[in-house]
Protein backbone atom coordinates (compact mmCIF):
# COMPACT_ATOMS: atom_id res chain seq x y z
CA UNK A 1 0.00 0.00 0.00
CA UNK A 2 1.29 3.75 -0.88
CA UNK A 3 1.66 6.54 1.48
CA UNK A 4 -0.97 8.17 -0.87
CA UNK A 5 -3.54 5.43 -0.33
CA UNK A 6 -2.90 5.03 3.88
CA UNK A 7 -3.82 8.46 3.88
CA UNK A 8 -7.13 8.09 1.70
CA UNK A 9 -7.65 5.17 4.20
CA UNK A 10 -6.80 7.53 7.01
CA UNK A 11 -8.98 10.40 5.81
CA UNK A 12 -12.06 8.05 5.32
CA UNK A 13 -11.77 6.41 8.48
CA UNK A 14 -12.18 9.85 10.67
CA UNK A 15 -14.76 11.20 8.41
CA UNK A 16 -16.57 8.29 8.74
CA UNK A 17 -16.08 8.59 13.12
CA UNK A 18 -17.21 12.18 12.78
CA UNK A 19 -18.57 13.03 9.36
CA UNK A 20 -19.76 16.44 10.91
CA UNK A 21 -16.15 17.56 12.57
CA UNK A 22 -15.56 21.42 11.41
CA UNK A 23 -11.79 21.05 10.72
CA UNK A 24 -11.17 25.00 10.93
CA UNK A 25 -12.14 24.93 14.86
CA UNK A 26 -8.81 23.26 15.65
CA UNK A 27 -6.17 26.06 17.36
CA UNK A 28 -3.92 26.07 14.13
CA UNK A 29 -6.63 27.21 11.58
CA UNK A 30 -8.20 29.88 14.58
CA UNK A 31 -4.70 31.29 14.56
CA UNK A 32 -4.66 31.82 11.15
CA UNK A 33 -7.93 33.03 10.68
CA UNK A 34 -6.72 35.91 13.52
CA UNK A 35 -3.96 36.43 12.12
CA UNK A 36 -4.55 36.57 8.22
CA UNK A 37 -6.73 39.83 8.18
CA UNK A 38 -7.75 41.16 5.02
CA UNK A 39 -7.52 38.38 1.62
CA UNK A 40 -10.20 40.36 -0.60
CA UNK A 41 -9.09 40.14 -4.47
CA UNK A 42 -6.37 37.41 -3.16
CA UNK A 43 -5.75 34.69 -4.87
CA UNK A 44 -5.13 31.61 -1.82
CA UNK A 45 -3.76 28.20 -2.06
CA UNK A 46 -4.04 25.91 1.01
CA UNK A 47 -1.28 22.99 0.76
CA UNK A 48 -2.99 19.75 2.81
CA UNK A 49 -6.41 21.49 2.99
CA UNK A 50 -7.41 17.97 4.34
CA UNK A 51 -11.72 17.99 4.24
CA UNK A 52 -11.38 21.99 2.56
CA UNK A 53 -13.08 23.68 5.61
CA UNK A 54 -10.77 26.70 5.99
CA UNK A 55 -10.38 26.61 1.75
CA UNK A 56 -14.32 27.60 2.00
CA UNK A 57 -14.17 30.31 4.15
CA UNK A 58 -11.00 31.67 2.16
CA UNK A 59 -13.43 31.16 -0.46
CA UNK A 60 -16.38 33.58 1.23
CA UNK A 61 -13.57 36.02 1.65
CA UNK A 62 -11.32 36.24 -1.70
CA UNK A 63 -11.30 36.23 -5.20
CA UNK A 64 -10.04 32.88 -5.43
CA UNK A 65 -9.12 30.09 -3.16
CA UNK A 66 -7.90 26.71 -4.25
CA UNK A 67 -7.00 23.50 -1.54
CA UNK A 68 -4.86 21.09 -2.20
CA UNK A 69 -4.21 17.38 -0.51
CA UNK A 70 -2.45 14.62 -0.88
CA UNK A 71 -5.26 12.19 -0.50
CA UNK A 72 -7.87 11.57 -2.95
CA UNK A 73 -10.36 10.69 -0.19
CA UNK A 74 -9.59 14.41 1.57
CA UNK A 75 -9.94 16.28 -1.73
CA UNK A 76 -13.47 14.28 -2.75
CA UNK A 77 -14.78 15.36 0.94
CA UNK A 78 -13.57 18.51 0.38
CA UNK A 79 -15.27 18.87 -2.90
CA UNK A 80 -18.95 17.66 -1.93
CA UNK A 81 -19.02 20.08 1.13
CA UNK A 82 -18.22 22.80 -0.96
CA UNK A 83 -21.03 21.84 -3.41
CA UNK A 84 -23.26 21.08 -0.62
CA UNK A 85 -22.63 24.39 1.43
CA UNK A 86 -20.76 26.97 -0.53
CA UNK A 87 -21.16 26.48 -4.44
CA UNK A 88 -21.46 30.01 -5.43
CA UNK A 89 -18.25 31.04 -3.75
CA UNK A 90 -14.75 30.50 -6.09
CA UNK A 91 -12.96 27.87 -5.08
CA UNK A 92 -11.10 24.77 -6.36
CA UNK A 93 -9.67 21.46 -5.55
CA UNK A 94 -6.93 19.67 -6.51
CA UNK A 95 -5.24 16.28 -5.56
CA UNK A 96 -1.59 16.77 -5.37
CA UNK A 97 2.12 15.87 -3.41
CA UNK A 98 3.23 19.16 -1.99
CA UNK A 99 6.85 17.99 -3.27
CA UNK A 100 5.82 19.01 -6.66
CA UNK A 101 2.42 20.84 -6.16
CA UNK A 102 0.82 21.35 -9.51
CA UNK A 103 0.20 24.96 -10.47
CA UNK A 104 2.71 27.34 -12.41
CA UNK A 105 5.70 29.45 -10.44
CA UNK A 106 4.30 32.75 -8.98
CA UNK A 107 0.47 31.43 -8.97
CA UNK A 108 -0.76 32.79 -5.66
CA UNK A 109 -0.44 35.83 -3.55
CA UNK A 110 -1.17 33.97 -0.04
CA UNK A 111 -0.49 30.00 1.42
CA UNK A 112 -1.74 28.53 4.27
CA UNK A 113 -0.27 25.45 4.92
CA UNK A 114 -1.37 24.11 8.85
CA UNK A 115 0.21 20.76 10.41
CA UNK A 116 1.66 19.38 7.03
CA UNK A 117 5.35 19.81 7.28
CA UNK A 118 5.99 17.17 10.04
CA UNK A 119 4.27 14.54 7.37
CA UNK A 120 6.08 15.02 4.37
CA UNK A 121 9.07 12.83 3.88
CA UNK A 122 11.15 15.52 2.44
CA UNK A 123 10.00 19.02 4.29
CA UNK A 124 12.96 21.25 2.49
CA UNK A 125 11.60 20.41 -0.74
CA UNK A 126 8.37 20.91 0.50
CA UNK A 127 8.83 24.73 1.54
CA UNK A 128 10.70 24.96 -1.49
CA UNK A 129 7.70 24.31 -3.34
CA UNK A 130 5.73 26.74 -1.71
CA UNK A 131 8.40 29.33 -2.25
CA UNK A 132 7.92 28.76 -5.83
CA UNK A 133 4.42 28.94 -6.12
CA UNK A 134 3.84 32.40 -4.85
CA UNK A 135 4.59 35.58 -6.15
CA UNK A 136 7.25 37.43 -5.07
CA UNK A 137 5.78 39.85 -2.41
CA UNK A 138 3.74 37.16 -1.20
CA UNK A 139 2.59 35.79 2.62
CA UNK A 140 3.02 32.44 3.96
CA UNK A 141 0.87 31.47 6.75
CA UNK A 142 1.92 28.06 8.34
CA UNK A 143 1.84 25.84 11.68
CA UNK A 144 3.83 23.05 12.60
CA UNK A 145 4.05 20.61 15.81
CA UNK A 146 6.69 21.49 18.27
CA UNK A 147 8.64 18.97 20.71
CA UNK A 148 10.32 21.82 22.31
CA UNK A 149 7.84 22.02 25.74
CA UNK A 150 6.67 19.20 28.40
CA UNK A 151 4.57 17.50 25.67
CA UNK A 152 7.75 16.94 23.87
CA UNK A 153 9.47 15.29 26.95
CA UNK A 154 6.22 13.40 27.31
CA UNK A 155 6.76 11.66 23.61
CA UNK A 156 10.27 10.65 24.45
CA UNK A 157 8.99 9.23 27.97
CA UNK A 158 6.23 7.14 26.00
CA UNK A 159 8.65 5.98 23.21
CA UNK A 160 10.62 4.58 26.08
CA UNK A 161 8.31 3.02 27.58
CA UNK A 162 6.23 1.56 24.44
CA UNK A 163 9.24 0.98 22.06
CA UNK A 164 6.62 -0.77 19.34
CA UNK A 165 4.10 2.48 19.40
CA UNK A 166 3.34 4.01 15.51
CA UNK A 167 2.04 7.33 15.02
CA UNK A 168 -1.99 8.27 14.43
CA UNK A 169 -0.79 8.56 11.04
CA UNK A 170 0.51 7.32 8.42
CA UNK A 171 3.88 9.69 8.18
CA UNK A 172 4.71 11.45 11.01
CA UNK A 173 8.14 13.48 12.30
CA UNK A 174 8.92 14.65 15.62
CA UNK A 175 9.39 18.25 15.03
CA UNK A 176 10.86 20.78 16.71
CA UNK A 177 10.51 25.21 16.24
CA UNK A 178 14.18 25.52 15.50
CA UNK A 179 14.11 22.87 12.47
CA UNK A 180 10.91 24.59 11.17
CA UNK A 181 12.70 27.99 10.89
CA UNK A 182 15.80 26.48 9.67
CA UNK A 183 13.44 25.06 6.66
CA UNK A 184 12.11 28.23 5.52
CA UNK A 185 15.40 30.00 5.61
CA UNK A 186 17.01 27.36 3.51
CA UNK A 187 14.11 27.67 0.91
CA UNK A 188 14.60 31.69 0.81
CA UNK A 189 11.74 32.70 3.26
CA UNK A 190 11.87 35.72 4.98
CA UNK A 191 10.07 35.08 8.79
CA UNK A 192 8.20 38.08 9.78
CA UNK A 193 6.05 37.05 12.23
CA UNK A 194 6.37 34.23 14.50
CA UNK A 195 3.78 33.05 17.11
CA UNK A 196 2.58 29.64 19.14
CA UNK A 197 -0.71 28.32 20.14
CA UNK A 198 -1.74 25.12 22.36
CA UNK A 199 0.09 25.42 25.71
CA UNK A 200 -0.60 22.08 27.55
CA UNK A 201 1.07 20.47 30.47
CA UNK A 202 0.71 16.57 30.98
CA UNK A 203 0.92 16.33 34.86
CA UNK A 204 -0.42 12.96 35.59
CA UNK A 205 0.49 9.97 32.92
CA UNK A 206 -2.09 8.75 31.63
CA UNK A 207 -4.51 11.99 31.72
CA UNK A 208 -5.50 14.35 29.20
CA UNK A 209 -3.16 17.36 29.57
CA UNK A 210 -3.75 20.56 31.34
CA UNK A 211 -4.14 23.21 29.06
CA UNK A 212 -3.15 26.98 29.89
CA UNK A 213 -5.88 29.08 28.78
CA UNK A 214 -4.34 32.40 29.90
CA UNK A 215 -1.76 32.11 27.19
CA UNK A 216 -4.02 31.86 24.34
CA UNK A 217 -6.04 35.06 25.57
CA UNK A 218 -3.06 36.97 26.33
CA UNK A 219 -1.03 37.88 22.99
CA UNK A 220 2.14 39.33 24.63
CA UNK A 221 2.45 35.41 26.64
CA UNK A 222 1.56 33.81 23.95
CA UNK A 223 4.47 35.28 21.59
CA UNK A 224 6.90 35.24 24.49
CA UNK A 225 5.89 31.62 25.53
CA UNK A 226 5.62 30.73 21.31
CA UNK A 227 8.64 28.25 21.17
CA UNK A 228 6.84 26.33 24.30
CA UNK A 229 3.49 25.96 22.57
CA UNK A 230 2.49 22.59 20.94
CA UNK A 231 1.92 24.39 17.83
CA UNK A 232 4.49 26.59 16.49
CA UNK A 233 3.06 29.31 13.96
CA UNK A 234 4.85 31.96 11.52
CA UNK A 235 4.14 34.18 9.13
CA UNK A 236 6.96 34.58 5.86
CA UNK A 237 7.34 36.21 2.81
CA UNK A 238 8.28 36.07 -0.65
CA UNK A 239 10.79 39.48 -1.07
CA UNK A 240 10.40 40.99 -4.10
CA UNK A 241 12.75 40.78 -6.58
Amino acid sequence: MSLRTQYDAWYDKYYELNPSFDDTSTPWYQWVAQTIGDVQGLRTLEVACGRGGFVRRLAQRASFACGMDFSFEAVSIGKQRWRDKDSKSPANFAQGDAHALPFPDASFDLVVSCETLEHLPDPLKGVQELYRVIRPGGTLYLTTPNYFNFMGLYELYAKFRHPGRVPDQPFDRIQFFFQTRSLLKKAGWKIVQTDGTVHQFPFVPGRNPVRVHLFEATPTLRKLFSIFALTYCLVARKEES
